[in-house]
């Protein structure tokens, strides 16, 4: 694996060097893509070049050359960060040494996802298609100014399409490896005011192979099917009402326990569903802009287990309302997000609701005509949690988030950038509030006293983007505290503390570049990569490396499309070594080991093979996934499928 990444690395840096020549390169534009506007750091479009904070974009192009059947699959191919991935639909996903929560809501996550600009409702990566994405933003460190309490290690929005242009459609079919089977069929367009863009899709698999030939019993799934539809209306210039709708649902979903000690008799039903309610507006004059949102989310789990089944449900509601003052130099936003979940489970405790309004104000300002940004904010939330059912009681608590930034123009080109944030997890209704004795006995005691985990992080870093070429550098430093861990009183109760501390720093980095530029070639040819290495990550309290943290993490390949429907996608993807908590299902020991590291390949090619004119073209498609038969794991005993193949073929019209 070393010497494949030596290979490529060098291969890109010297193609980066010639792009410093004038030859090819010095005629083109500047980088298209450091123009393209994001919404996630500032909750406004703004051009990625204005951006103080460190946000990675995953176009349509991108997420289109993956093979990627969901969120987590896309994420692990990138290899932003830790990825732990096992088979059940079960992703997490992990920034600067934080991660989602996987099971239920996204409460006890560290990092969090969003869908369309608000919370997703869940932390769980499996359960959002890629169907129907225009994009993904990823900010890289804390965003609980914009985005709240669970935004330490960064935030995930997710970014459906937006209807526009002559209406269209297609539809598209996939088979392989393992019986796996998918249908995909969508529309998009604009007539008079009125745009739709949506998919639905439908997919099933069998049981699948290791790596090393194991048949791995109950991983495959009867029945996965999506849905998203974005419908909207500009009754007036600039202001546009819409009705957002993205729906999850897994039917038999297998759920093995680790392969030396399968169980074939448990799968999972799961759903994960929301409606939103937007409005988008702003004058003619664009000084000012503004935006109201209300949305209704269920997400729910059924474990059919013969032993221990249970079931979980978490309603989510909430709204969302900014205004923004834009007169050309500055910007400031002041806004309202407001959250509520109620969570029913047949685990304790039974019934528990957790309340959030919070309010914040952000602001941007240039100088030295555009050269110096300077970008900032202030949240304040606060927070109720209450337990039912004779489990426990009530009780609240509070937080003030500030954020700073600052980026300033060397050239025209080269920009360096720094940023100060702090990030914050509010403690669960159990841990705050909860008392009572689970099914198995144990008393549980919250205790009010709890503040919220907390996080300071500092960063520095270099964006360069001449021409054909783009390559950003940062690093960063963040100190957690006030980490709650279970402890025990003296009568035996579990309770939680605020004793946790942690260190974790390293750089993040991009490269990539077009060849095509530098023979004057209209096809893209680009090689890539993008790292995260930690230089610490270190838990203070017992003295130890992080668990479950890799300290370098890459993405590697070459990208390919000639403009005309041919496209290739080579990925690489390394995991480094880690620090485990392994359970022995033989001996039901656990032991702190090393975990080593590996790389996975995957490679996808599509052409446009028949172009019917107005009435449409057609589309072939292939995928090999895990290329070289890779025997891996993201979580230990817990083996990833085998190589695979998949043929696919689209009409699009």
């Amino acid at each position: 694996m070393i010497y494949q990444f030596h290979i490529i690395f060098f291969c890109i840096l010297g193609f980066s060097l010639l792009g410093t020549f004038p030859a090819g390169a010095a005629d083109k534009e500047e980088t298209l893509s450091m123009e393209e506007m994001v919404v996630t750091a500032g909750r406004l479009p703004e051009a990625k070049r204005e951006l103080t904070a460190n946000v990675t974009v995953l176009d349509e192009s991108e997420i289109r050359s993956s093979p990627a059947r969901d969120l987590g699959e896309l994420l692990a191919g990138k290899n932003i960060g830790a990825v732990r991935q096992q088979p059940g639909s079960l992703t997490t996903i992990g920034l600067r040494g934080f991660r989602t929560e996987s099971h239920g809501n996204d409460l006890q996550g560290k990092v969090l996802i969003l869908l369309n600009g608000r919370r997703a409702g869940t932390g769980n990566a499996a359960q959002i298609m890629t169907e129907n994405i225009q994009r993904v933003e990823i900010i890289r460190g804390p965003a609980s100014v914009q985005y709240g309490s669970a935004a330490i290690g960064g935030v995930i929005n997710v970014i459906t399409k937006k209807g526009q242009g002559k209406p269209s459609g297609f539809v598209r079919g996939k088979l392989g490896s393992y019986g796996y089977e998918k249908a995909v069929a969508g529309m998009s367009g604009a007539v008079e005011g009125f745009d739709f863009s949506g998919t639905v899709s439908r997919s099933s698999m069998d049981d699948y192979d290791t790596g090393d030939g194991t048949e791995y019993d109950n991983t495959g799934y009867d029945r996965k099917d999506s849905g998203s539809l974005n419908l909207g209306y500009e009754f007036l210039p600039h202001n546009r009402a819409s009705l957002i709708y993205s729906g999850y649902y897994a039917h038999d979903v297998g759920t093995p326990n680790m392969i030396e000690a399968i169980d074939p008799n448990t799968s999972i039903d799961m759903s994960n569903e929301s409606l939103d309610f937007v409005y988008d507006g702003q004058t003619k004059d664009n000084l000012w802009s503004w935006k109201a949102r209300y949305f209704v989310g269920k997400d729910e789990y059924d474990y059919k287990d013969p032993t221990y089944p249970y079931e979980r449900e978490t309603d989510q509601e909430g709204t969302q309302a900014q205004i923004s003052w834009n007169p050309g130099q500055y910007r400031l936003t002041a806004g309202f997000d407001w959250i509520n979940y109620e969570i029913d489970s047949d685990l304790d405790p039974k019934k528990s609701e957790y309340d959030n309004p919070s309010y914040f104000l952000l602001g941007k300002a240039t100088y030295l005509d555009d050269r110096l940004i300077l970008s900032g904010g202030l949240r304040y939330d606060e927070f109720e949690v209450d337990i039912k059912e004779g489990q426990g009681g009530s009780e609240d608590d509070d937080h003030m988030s500030p954020r700073i930034g600052l980026a300033y123009f060397l050239m025209d080109n080269l920009k360096m950038r720094t940023n100060y944030g702090q990030g914050f997890k509010m403690p669960t209704a159990e841990e705050l509030s909860g008392n009572f004795v689970s099914s198995w006995g144990t008393p549980y005691q919250g205790n009010p006293d709890l503040d919220p985990e907390a996080s300071e992080t500092y960063e520095l870093g270099l964006d360069w983007y001449p021409g054909a070429l783009e390559a950003y550098l940062t690093y960063f430093y963040t100190d957690f505290e006030d980490k709650i861990e279970v402890v025990y009183t003296p009568q035996g109760a579990q309770t939680w503390e605020n004793i946790g501390e942690a260190t974790v720093s390293g750089f993040e980095g991009e490269l990539s570049y077009d060849v095509g530029t530098l023979f004057d070639c209209l096809w893209e040819i680009r090689p890539f990569i993008n790292f995260t290495y930690l230089t610490e990550f270190e838990d203070e309290e017992r003295n130890e490396d992080l668990l479950y943290t890799s300290d370098l993490n890459v993405s590697y390949g070459l990208s390919f499309a000639d403009g005309e429907g041919l496209l290739a996608r080579l990925n690489f993807s390394y995991v480094g070594e880690q620090d485990i908590d392994y359970y022995d299902p033989n001996t039901f020991a656990q032991t702190r080991m090393e975990k080593g590291g590996f790389t996975v390949a995957d490679l996808t090619i599509q052409n446009k093979v028949l172009d019917f004119n107005s009435y449409g073209d057609l589309s072939l498609r292939g995928e090999v996934r895990n290329l070289f038969d890779k025997d891996y794991s993201y979580v230990k005993g817990y083996p990833m499928p085998g190589r695979s193949f998949v043929l696919g073929m689209e009409y699009a019209f």
